[in-house]
């Protein structure tokens, strides 16, 4: 099952605490490391999950932070093609994870459309509301069971999140 939670004011200090060990581990190989999902906006109800963007020069060696991110206890999941612009870590490595790694080019598009998702909600506490509603709903609908099924609640908040990012307008200075 799919749990959100309302908020825990204890979340950005979790982030703090995992990006000192990412950072460390990672050395200059990280160009940046940000608080990204649900979790990295004050207010909004989300699933217990600490989301971290590492942006990093060049996707050519996803081997070497793989092996960066299994000192931490990430383990790499694949979604396919998706790998190719965003590899997908997670720990502990069973479901249910308490922190998830993405890897990103960056300043590519996937860098600049998650912060851009991200600042938009912190600067639009409404919209946030919406999201958690929206989020809440899919959570009845899919049961988790699965990876299919997670995937599945990820792919059905699509039109909401294009929505956001045509009003954030997804621009690298939205990204700031």
């Amino acid at each position: 099952m799919i749990k959100i939670v309302p908020y825990n004011q204890g979340w950005p200090q979790a982030f703090e605490a995992e990006a000192r060990s990412l950072r460390n581990t990672f050395g200059n190989l990280a160009r940046r490391i940000e608080h990204v999902g649900s979790t990295s906006v004050p207010g909004l109800a989300a699933k217990p999950v600490i989301d971290i963007q590492v942006s990093v020069e060049s996707l050519r060696t996803v081997d070497a932070y793989a092996k960066c991110l299994a000192l931490l206890g990430y383990k790499f999941v694949s979604d396919g093609e998706f790998d190719l612009v965003y590899p997908f870590f997670t720990k502990p490595e069973i479901w249910a994870s308490t922190h998830h790694v993405h890897l990103c080019i960056a300043g590519g598009m996937q860098e600049t459309q998650h912060l851009a998702f991200r600042n938009y909600l912190r600067r639009h506490p409404e919209v946030a509301v919406n999201y958690a509603a929206l989020k809440r709903k899919l959570a009845t609908e899919h049961n988790a069971t699965t990876r299919a099924s997670r995937e599945n609640y990820s792919l059905a908040k699509t039109d909401f999140v294009h929505s956001v990012l045509a009003s954030a307008g997804s621009t690298s200075s939205e990204a700031q």
